[in-house]
């Protein structure tokens, strides 16, 4: 569906970000380039990499600069306490993000660079925050356990595609500090 008009073109939406994620977002100029681009990431030919800032471990994993990882989880939305969702091994849809570690601190915080394979709701925000995650909130993420900070540490920060008309791969990126 088409978003807005744009000199009185539309334009269409082709993905989206988590509420309160900044960062780069993909939109298309027409509809049938909005539907080659919505295939790709359908058929998860889309690379997207975002940045987060972890907060100190209580428990968990460990993590140093350059451990590498995956998270496998199914998730499903938390009926009971909406807009949560949770890890849900029965009804659940499988999850899965790549994880590299590029920075910790003395305070005990971690950046962290995140692949998302699949893009479930709040995906990465679970990832980070539950037990068979990383054990560690994203800072600012109130909904998760993070600890306060003046804006969710989640940052959309490099996605690559092709360009549907001419095919050509395309990368934008965008960096940011926290």
């Amino acid at each position: 569906e088409w978003l807005c008009s744009y000199y009185g073109e539309r334009i269409y939406s082709v993905h989206r970000l988590d509420m309160d994620t900044s960062g780069i977002i993909l939109f298309a100029k027409n509809f049938t380039s909005s539907v080659a681009l919505q295939k790709q990431f359908e058929e998860h030919q889309v690379s997207k990499t975002y940045k987060a800032r972890l907060s100190k471990a209580h428990e968990g994993l460990a993590l140093k600069v350059g451990d590498k990882g995956q998270i496998h989880m199914a998730l499903s939305a938390d009926y009971d306490e909406r807009p949560r969702q949770k890890a849900d091994m029965a009804q659940g849809k499988e999850s899965l993000t790549e994880y590299e570690v590029v920075r910790t601190y003395e305070d005990g915080r971690t950046d962290i660079l995140f692949h998302p394979i699949t893009g479930r709701t709040h995906q990465l925000r679970v990832h980070s925050a539950h037990i068979h995650g990383l054990a560690r909130p994203i800072v600012g993420d109130l909904l998760y356990g993070g600890e306060p900070h003046k804006r969710l540490c989640l940052h959309a920060m490099e996605i690559t595609f092709r360009h549907p008309g001419s095919g050509k791969e395309m990368t934008f990126s965008e960096h940011i500090s926290f």
